[in-house]
């Protein structure tokens, strides 16, 4: 791969999400401040929906991180589970013991009982679920009635809910209304503008270990721009194509042809108004830019 060729210690622009990555632009950092400050203030319900690719699961693993030790946590990255299933899952989360052996009625008297005694010691409960657009409709159900238990000052548990727009779409059904009601603080990410891009890209060259001169232009950082609609995940993808390109030319700087072929080359990417044959004057490399990055999703050895 690239990293030697660049001086770089790891891969800047992979699509798993790394919280060493994480960039502190106004877009995230508001979101974070405002789950930080709902938790803090005792809030039952809080939800955050964007596009596919905007950073939730980044952003969800970043609140993991950043949690004060006065909660205590428990993820769920994967939601499209039964009550039952969901129930587990969350009893797993907790530490409880024996759930295989409980039906369950009672499972929900452990989960309850486990809630309560954390109450007690004077720390509250905090489940985090990623994905949650793909939570069947009696699992919502199944959360709502979990957000019911409190005692006579506070909520035993808070929810945090990732989504796509789909979320509030289902949200806004007259079946899930009393779910709605009980959201009281919501935040919906954006896409980067083209100055939150070119940061965001600095960055991850950065924390990759990257010391030379700047690798995008103001004018590639434009067209980037264009290409991926400032959704942070296919920037990813655009540039480490680019960076393939530029390594198979066995040069240091990417230049905009680049990244016009890695555009091409990437099916969700805006085409910028290039012809689907504007490539072949670079198809060799262009080539290596598809090889390369077939490896570096794990579908063929190199």
């Amino acid at each position: 791969m690239y990293l030697y060729h660049f001086g770089l210690a790891e891969l800047p622009f992979t699509l798993t999400p790394n919280t060493s990555f994480y960039c502190d632009l106004q877009v995230h950092h508001e979101a974070l401040e405002v789950l930080l400050t709902a938790l803090k203030t005792g809030e039952g319900f809080i939800k955050v929906t964007g596009e596919v690719g905007t950073g939730k699961t980044l952003l969800c693993r970043k609140l993991l991180n950043e949690m004060p030790d006065h909660f205590v946590t428990a993820y769920i990255p994967n939601p499209y589970l039964s009550p039952a299933e969901l129930r587990q899952a969350i009893a797993s989360e907790l530490g409880i013991v024996g759930i295989d052996e409980l039906d369950q009625h009672k499972l929900t008297q452990s989960i309850e009982r486990e809630l309560l005694r954390i109450n007690q010691t004077g720390r509250s409960v905090v489940i985090l679920l990623d994905e949650a657009q793909a939570l069947p409709q009696e699992s919502l159900e199944a959360l709502r009635l979990l957000s019911n238990l409190e005692t006579e000052s506070r909520k035993l548990v808070h929810l945090v809910l990732f989504g796509q727009p789909e979320l509030d779409e289902r949200l806004a059904t007259r079946e899930l209304r009393q779910l709605r009601q009980r959201i009281t603080f919501s935040y919906q990410l954006r896409t980067l503008n083209e100055e939150e891009l070119g940061r965001y890209l600095h960055h991850r060259l950065q924390i990759a270990g990257y010391k030379g001169p700047p690798l995008f232009t103001s004018a590639s950082v434009r067209i980037l721009h264009r290409a991926c609609r400032g959704v942070p995940r296919l920037a990813n993808v655009l540039c480490h194509k680019a960076l393939l390109l530029a390594y198979g030319a066995g040069r240091h700087q990417i230049l905009l042809k680049d990244i016009k072929a890695a555009v091409i080359d990437t099916e969700d990417a805006s085409g910028l108004g290039l012809s689907p044959y504007w490539w072949l004057a670079g198809g060799a490399v262009l080539g290596l830019g598809v090889v390369g990055t077939a490896w570096w999703q794990g579908w063929v050895p190199l």
